[in-house]
This record gives structure tokens, C-alpha cells and sequence, in this order.
């Protein structure tokens, strides 16, 4: 079966955090900061948003021209290692929301592989014939665990949401296709155990291994769109974009020159957005669609904490 992206939508909340702002918390300057992520500003949530909320607002954001009523999404999958509320998730809010009956509503997580791990989810739904129209929401509220003090990760997080439409139908005529979906668990390498962490009451979320994640996302991200390129008869050079997880700049530089490809080609949203986790991939693609043409081969790849990794190959 053939499915389609119908809509991508997302959110950032309002509030920018610079780099001077953790001079005076964690001694950390703006050159350094900017030297080892890329980043400059990361996006942070106000103190009346969470996860729930800023996911019901990438969706609230798409249903102005969604090409079909909502109440006939009968698949909701939230995507986030960061929730508000691991029992009313944001798959759930959204339900209550639109009143949409008839959804099954499913929480995913597995830390910055999330989302990807959900459109594979739904990709699986669709196969069984138990799902004709998908909503995946993809939302992190990093800062609310982040210890700001801390100066080995304090300054990274950025929050936002993310929101895929998908169904067998292609509404535009020219929406973008799911050629293949392809994840991965790898908790049994490196440093997985302990490299990353998220201990709601035990000193919230930390990267203490960065060297670790470094060199694993490096060569895993790759690999992955190795995989989803190859199923589709082409090769990672044939992507006009890939969308990354928006980790680290310098991972992504490295992937670029690992893989010979410019880096004009990644589509990057961590100088002004941070590290907004699992839904990064998504939005940092939501953010540049006006880049991507008719036709064009989109990769998205992304490594997560744990560890795991996973692409989706898109043709639109």
C-alpha cells in the first residue's frame, strides 16, 4: 500500500533562549557554545506550555486547509520521551480535542528516534488494514528536565511539536510519498546505557557520554539512510535533502562529508531552534518545505539515547 504525507505542520513556542543567557548559569560564552553545537538560540516553552499543549498546537496549525475532516483520522500515535503526562498523552489531548471517536491513540517512545519509530508504527497499522488516515505528533519539552547548570548538556534543549498526516491518498497530486521507513534498537553498543539519560526525579536529562553519541550517531545515521535509499534502487547521493536530527552540527557536517554530499543539502534548524529531540528531523523539514521541489528525495535520519537510530525516504 502506498501512503502519503497529506499535511505537515509544526509549532515553536514564542520564548528564545540566546547563548549569553548561560554565561552567568554554567560559564559557558556564546563562541564556545556556538563552536561545539552550532547552535546560538533554542526555542523554550512558556511556563503554561507542555508536551500535551504544544503538540495540540502543531495540529491546531494544519487543520485550516487539511484535505478531510478530522473525525475520520482513526489513528493518533504521540511520538516523546519528554511527556507532560504519561497517561493523557498528546495523542490522547488531541482526540478529546477534535473529538475524533473512532482513533486509536498510542504513545511512543524511544528518546530521539521517537518519531520515526511512530511513522513506522502507523506505517504497520496501515499494512493490517486497521488504519485509514493518521495523525503522528511528534512533541518534547526538553527544558522542563534540563538542568541548566549543567555544562555538559545544560545549554542544548530546545522544545516544539511536530504533526504528519498520512493516509493512502494522494489529495494534491503531488504529496509527499512514504517510500520506505526503516529503525533500529542499539542498545547493545557503546556507551547506550549510560550515554544518555532521563530521570524525571533523579537528576532529569543529562549527556554525560557526548563523545560516544558522537561517533555512533555518526556512522548509525548514515547506515540508516543507507538502508531506506538502497530498498528504493538508489544510493544515499541521490538524495536532493536529508533532514537530520538536530543533535549537534558538527554530527551533521560529519555526516556530510562522509557521505560526499554538500552540505548546502541538509536542511538544519539548530543555530535558532537547539536540540527540540525526537520531532527535530520533522520540523526542521516542516520549516525548509519551501526548499524541496516536485520530484525531489528526501531523507530523514535521526539517533536517539538508548541507543537506536532510524530513516524514512520520502518522494515528493
Amino acid at each position: 500500500m502506498e501512503l502519503f504525507i497529506n499535511k505537515i505542520s509544526h509549532y515553536l513556542p514564542d520564548s528564545v533562549v540566546p547563548n549569553s543567557y548561560f554565561k552567568e548559569v554554567n560559564g559557558l560564552d556564546d563562541e564556545w557554545i556556538y563552536s561545539r553545537t552550532g547552535i546560538k538560540n533554542r526555542s523554550k516553552a512558556a511556563a503554561n506550555e507542555n508536551t500535551n499543549t504544544m503538540g495540540i498546537k502543531a495540529v491546531d496549525l494544519a487543520t485550516t486547509d487539511l484535505p478531510y475532516p478530522m473525525e475520520e483520522i482513526d489513528l493518533i500515535i504521540a511520538a516523546t520521551y519528554s511527556p507532560y503526562d504519561t497517561v493523557a498523552t498528546p495523542a490522547h489531548m488531541v482526540q478529546r480535542r477534535y473529538h475524533i471517536e473512532h482513533a486509536k491513540c498510542v504513545s511512543v517512545s524511544s528518546a530521539c528516534s521517537s518519531f520515526i519509530n511512530a511513522m513506522e508504527i502507523a506505517q504497520g497499522y496501515f499494512a493490517l488494514g486497521k488504519a485509514t488516515k493518521a495523525l503522528i505528533i511528534g512533541a518534547e519539552h526538553n527544558t522542563a528536565y534540563a538542568n541548566e547548570n549543567d555544562p555538559q548538556s545544560g545549554h542544548l534543549w530546545g522544545d516544539g511539536a511536530v504533526a504528519f498526516f498520512v493516509s493512502a491518498g494522494n489529495y494534491s497530486g503531488h504529496d509527499p510519498r512514504i517510500i520506505d521507513i526503516y529503525t533500529q534498537g542499539l542498545g547493545h553498543i557503546g556507551k547506550a546505557a549510560e550515554a544518555v539519560y532521563l530521570r524525571p526525579q533523579n537528576g532529569g536529562i543529562g549527556m554525560p557520554e557526548g563523545r560516544d553519541v558522537f561517533i555512533n550517531a555518526c556512522h548509525y545515521m548514515v547506515e540508516a539512510l543507507e538502508k531506506v535509499t538502497q530498498s528504493y534502487g538508489k544510493t544515499v547521493q541521490d538524495l536532493n535533502w536529508i533532514s537530520s536530527h538536530q543533535a549537534n552540527q558538527r554530527i551533521i557536517k560529519t555526516i556530510a562529508r562522509q557521505t560526499d554530499i554538500p552540505e548546502e543539502r541538509f536542511l538544519m534548524n539548530i543555530e535558532q531552534r537547539g536540540n527540540t529531540g525526537s520531532p527535530s528531523c520533522a520540523i526542521s523539514l516542516s520549516e525548509n518545505l519551501h526548499k524541496v521541489k516536485p520530484g525531489d528525495l528526501v531523507g530523514l535520519t535521526v539517533f536517539g539515547g538508548g541507543y537506536s537510530c532510524g530513516a524514512m525516504l520520502l518522494q515528493f
